[in-house]
C-alpha cells in the first residue's frame, strides 16, 4: 500500500455554489490515516479554481487538476491517474460527505475481493421546498437517493449498485476493466448514465464484489432546477439512450432491441393508467415509457448507423 490510504476525488463542472461544502466534508474527515483529496475541474468557466484554491493555502493534501475534455467518465479517469492511493473513492460536487465517510469505505476494503463500494444517499431539498406530491421514491431516486437499509449489504443485481455520487472503487479492479467507459456518463448537459451499473457487472462477471455500506452516508444538495417535471422527462429520455448504449456495448444490439424497447413502452403506458389516481406514481410510469420512447430512437439509430456500414 502507498503511504496514502485512501483518495477522495471530486469531479467538477461548474458548480462553484456547492464545490466549497463538498471539499470542506472531505478536509474535514475523521480519519487517523493519511489521505488525500483530488479536485478535477473539468473544463468549468465559473470560479471552480478559485474555490479550490482558497483552500489548497492551509491544506497540503488538496491536488487540482485541470480536465479540458468535457466529460464524467473522462474526469474520473483523470482523478484516478493523478491519485496516488489504491482506493479510490468519488464524491459528487454537490454533495457532502459525513465525517466517518473515508474511514467506512478504507476499512471496508480489507475485504480484498471487494471492488466497489458505496453508501446511503439522503436527500437536502432547497430551502422552503418540499418534496413534490407528484415526485414518487423511485423518481427521487434520479436526485441520488439512495437507501437499502442500514446493515451491510452485498450486491447481487446490477440495478441495486451503488450511486455514481458516493462511490468507490479499488484501483486493481478499475486498471483491469480499462478504466470508466467515456461512452457512458454524463457529457455536458447530455445526461447519459448506466455506468455504475456496467461497472457493477463487470465485477460480479470477474469474481468479485460490491458492498452496499449505510454509515458511508452523504447527502446531496437538489438544485432548483431539477424539481421540475420537464428535467425528470429529460432525465427518463438520457436513461433510455443509457439504456440502449449499454447493451449495444455488451453485445446486445439488433432488432430485438425494437421489441424490447415497444414492450417496455406500451408497459409504462399500461401501468400510467393503472396508477391515475396516484400523482407520483402515475408520474413516475409517463417518465419511464418516455424513457423508452429515448431507447427506441437510439436503437433505430443504431440499427442506420450498422446497415450503413454495410
Amino acid at each position: 500500500m502507498p503511504d496514502t490510504q485512501i483518495s477522495a476525488i471530486i469531479c467538477t463542472h461548474n458548480r462553484d455554489t456547492y464545490l466549497g461544502a463538498a471539499i470542506d466534508s472531505l478536509l474535514a474527515q475523521n480519519f487517523a490515516a493519511d489521505f488525500e483529496v483530488v479536485v478535477v475541474d473539468n473544463g468549468s468557466s465559473d470560479r471552480t479554481r478559485e474555490v479550490v484554491e482558497l483552500r489548497t493555502h492551509n491544506n497540503p493534501r488538496l491536488k487540482y487538476v485541470f480536465e479540458p475534455t468535457i466529460g464524467l467518465s473522462v474526469a474520473r479517469n483523470t482523478g484516478a491517474k493523478v491519485a496516488s492511493s489504491d482506493i479510490l473513492a468519488y464524491l459528487d460536487d454537490d454533495a457532502v460527505a459525513c465525517d466517518r465517510w473515508l474511514e467506512v469505505l478504507y476499512f471496508a476494503y480489507n475485504n480484498s475481493k471487494l471492488a466497489i463500494a458505496g453508501g446511503k444517499v439522503t436527500l437536502i431539498w432547497p430551502s422552503g421546498i418540499q418534496q413534490p406530491r407528484w415526485l414518487s421514491p423511485g423518481l427521487a431516486a434520479n436526485l441520488g437517493a439512495y437507501d437499502l437499509g442500514d446493515t451491510t449489504i452485498y450486491i447481487e443485481q446490477p440495478g441495486s449498485t451503488p450511486r455514481g455520487l458516493n462511490y468507490s472503487i479499488r484501483r486493481s479492479f478499475l486498471e483491469e476493466i480499462g478504466g470508466f467507459d467515456p461512452h457512458l456518463g454524463r457529457v455536458g448537459k447530455n445526461l447519459l448514465s448506466n455506468e455504475e451499473l456496467q461497472m457493477t457487472e463487470f465485477a460480479l462477471e470477474r469474481g468479485w464484489q460490491v458492498a452496499y455500506l449505510p454509515e458511508a452516508l452523504v447527502a446531496h444538495n437538489i438544485a432548483p432546477e431539477r424539481l421540475q417535471r420537464s428535467w425528470f422527462l429529460n432525465r427518463g429520455w438520457w436513461q433510455g439512450i443509457s439504456e440502449c448504449y449499454r447493451e449495444q456495448l455488451s453485445g446486445k444490439a439488433g432488432i430485438a432491441q425494437l421489441q424490447r424497447g415497444s414492450e417496455r413502452f406500451v408497459r409504462g403506458l399500461y401501468k400510467a393508467l393503472q396508477y391515475f389516481s396516484d400523482p407520483a406514481e402515475r408520474f413516475d410510469k409517463l417518465v419511464y415509457a418516455y424513457g423508452q420512447i429515448g431507447y427506441l430512437n437510439a436503437a433505430i439509430q443504431g440499427l442506420l448507423s450498422t446497415s450503413n456500414k454495410k
